[in-house]
């Protein structure tokens, strides 16, 4: 049975963005910012899309990764149509694929997506055929990311632009940011702020050494097997292989009980390696994990909700959840809504600048689904009114101010009424 009204008629408006957001094979993030389709938006879309219907949710999945590169890369945006809205587009990217692609990829979800879609399936028979399709593909990526990625096999992979971290703009990125050049970039003309007040985005320094680095690797021909070493940005982000852990351990169990004892076996093998390593990032004067910049050898001291993700793949021991729990309350002391994506107690934090502080639904459905995998079941509950709360009042935005809910970025976002409506289910509406 439904939980309140209230709860059926939010649900019935996240289902609404959704159906206007979707052109039929996949989903959009929101019309005019983003009109084409983001690796891990699709994913993370897919679990709202389940509630409404699950062929559909399937659909969604296939659909991006009929687009995986032959080494298994799954790049972040798959170009399907033309759109002078969006900058920068195919051409910029240059990658020679039939269907147009960027040349990086984004935050590996998916394993964990097609667990969570199999094993709360309706039709479970059609969900394990689709699930036993797509394993490979996964698999391969996961493969992928640690040929690529972690080259030393040091255990733990990194991101060689800030795109493909998913928090583009992130304090994290700074420093090693700045080591990036800007010579040569020329003259562009973006499109984002043209849809949304500029002092909630990027800035110009920081798009122009985004754009350094595409041309870098464009000049490279997008060979995956060069990349790592041959760019001037490579940060061991711990939330995006928290990400990648948990896909992994999702991806073994569910190889294991469709009979993939291969798949399965290689999955568990990684996950080892990759908990052992992340340990090397804890920061017990912060309360959580930070990043590392490989260039440099050192650790960066930037207190990010990426060094809170590992909650999402209950990486360390039941004292150290606690720990990365109080740090959250500690940040949440301080806000008046969800979890800020920066310590606001930091003077660096900007309230309404992208992910430089303000909060995403996406991240506190992660850490909402790691504190309750914890045990830590009432800071999950309240991670989750907190979510409800702010959706009521502001709506389905791209992100929101911590401080006082005001909804920024794109409106009638698609992932934030795909968490809206994983958030209410449970509850029966």
């Amino acid at each position: 049975m439904m939980s309140s009204p209230s709860d059926r008629s939010l649900f019935d408006a996240a289902a609404a963005i959704l159906r206007e957001n979707d052109r039929g094979t996949y989903t959009v993030p929101a019309k005019g910012l983003y009109p084409f389709q983001w690796n891990w938006d699709s994913c993370l879309t897919a679990l709202g899309e389940r509630h409404l219907d699950e062929r559909r949710a399937w659909l969604e999945i296939e659909t991006l990764l009929a687009h995986q590169w032959p080494d298994g890369m799954v790049p972040h945006i798959v170009f399907h149509a033309t759109d002078e809205g969006y900058f920068p587009g195919p051409a910029v990217w240059a990658t020679g694929r039939a269907t147009p692609t960027s040349g990086i990829t984004q935050p590996p979800v998916l394993g964990f997506v097609l667990q969570r879609l199999c094993a709360e399936a309706q039709d479970r028979a059609f969900a394990q055929n689709r699930a036993r399709a797509l394993m490979p593909k996964v698999a391969a990526w996961h493969r992928w990311f640690y040929a690529n990625r972690d080259p030393k096999r040091t255990g733990l992979v990194a991101i060689l632009h800030p795109w493909e971290s998913g928090r583009d703009n992130s304090i994290d990125w700074d420093a090693p940011l700045a080591a990036v050049p800007t010579e040569g970039v020329g003259e562009y003309r973006r499109r984002d702020t043209q849809h949304v007040d500029p002092a909630q985005r990027p800035t110009k320094g920081e798009y122009d050494r985004y754009l350094w680095l595409v041309q870098h690797f464009r000049g490279l021909d997008w060979d995956n097997a060069k990349l790592h070493d041959a760019s001037p940005f490579r940060v061991v982000d711990p939330g995006f292989n928290a990400i990648l852990i948990r896909s992994e351990e999702a991806l073994g169990e569910l190889a294991e009980g469709l009979g993939e004892p291969a798949i399965a076996a290689a999955a568990r093998e990684r996950t080892v390696a990759a908990r052992a390593a992340l340990e090397m990032l804890w920061s017990e004067s912060h309360g959580q994990y930070l990043c590392f910049d490989r260039v440099t050898g050192k650790r960066i001291d930037s207190p990010s909700v990426g060094g809170l993700l590992p909650l999402f793949a209950n990486v360390g021991d039941a004292e150290r959840s606690a720990r990365l729990a109080a740090t959250i309350r500690s940040w949440r002391s301080r806000t008046a809504y969800g979890v800020p994506s920066h310590s606001p107690a930091d003077p660096r934090f900007e309230r309404k600048r992208y992910w430089r502080g303000p909060c995403w639904l996406i991240v506190n459905y992660m850490i909402a689904d790691g504190l309750s995998r914890s045990g830590l079941k009432e800071h999950a509950a309240e991670v989750v009114a907190h979510s409800l709360a702010l959706i009521r009042h502001s709506g389905f935005a791209e992100y929101y101010d911590p401080l006082d809910g005001t909804p920024l970025g794109g409106r009638r976002f698609t992932w934030t009424a795909a968490m809206a409506m994983e958030f209410l289910a449970p509850a029966g509406v």
